[in-house]
């Protein structure tokens, strides 16, 4: 049997999914558009049903983060003056929302959106455990190679540069000058 033909690539979602107060986030914003519903439909849909919502579920940005995120993403389509900044919705909020939304298209994209943050959960756990590996290499290690992880630091130091020496080589010529 084929399976049933994405509705979404997994690219376009895992692009949407923010850092924010270090836990991993998609905006109102993008949801709705991924939902195919206004953004405010979706902000209507969750203020109706807040009891299941908590604060773990979803936040609302501040201006600063706001911001900051206009800025790093660069899109114009999040509109001119907003009135107030998106909501962040967890993994869990995500999967909240298909059941406030009660669409056949929010359960699709939920089912396309859950993969996404798993696979992110995923590799993040792998670099955190190569980054405590690195760091047992180098402490059971570290008397052996002190030497090569020395050399390793002054090259992420970069070069020493000798203090210039300003107006030395103008009195040699003074000098130079006078005695003639």
């Amino acid at each position: 049997m084929d399976e049933p033909k994405s509705l979404i690539p997994s690219e376009t979602i895992e692009k949407r999914i923010f850092l924010l107060r270090g836990q991993k986030v998609m905006l109102s914003i993008h949801l709705a558009e991924l939902y195919q519903v206004e953004p405010r439909v979706l902000i209507q849909a969750v203020k109706r049903n807040i009891e299941r919502f908590p604060k773990d579920f979803m936040f609302q940005l501040n201006r600063e983060e706001f911001n900051n995120l206009k800025s790093q993403i660069v899109i114009s389509s999040w509109g001119g003056l907003r009135r107030a900044a998106p909501y962040a919705f967890t993994e869990q909020g995500v999967a909240m929302l298909s059941s406030v939304l009660n669409s056949s298209r929010a359960i699709q994209v939920n089912i396309e959106i859950m993969p996404a943050f798993v696979r992110l959960r995923k590799i993040l756990a792998s670099h955190a455990d190569l980054a405590r590996k690195l760091e047992d290499l180098e402490k059971k290690y570290d008397s052996q190679f002190r030497v090569v992880f020395e050399a390793i630091r002054q090259l992420m130091a970069g070069p020493e540069r000798p203090p210039k020496k300003i107006g030395f080589q103008l009195k040699e010529k003074r000098s130079a000058y006078r005695s003639r």
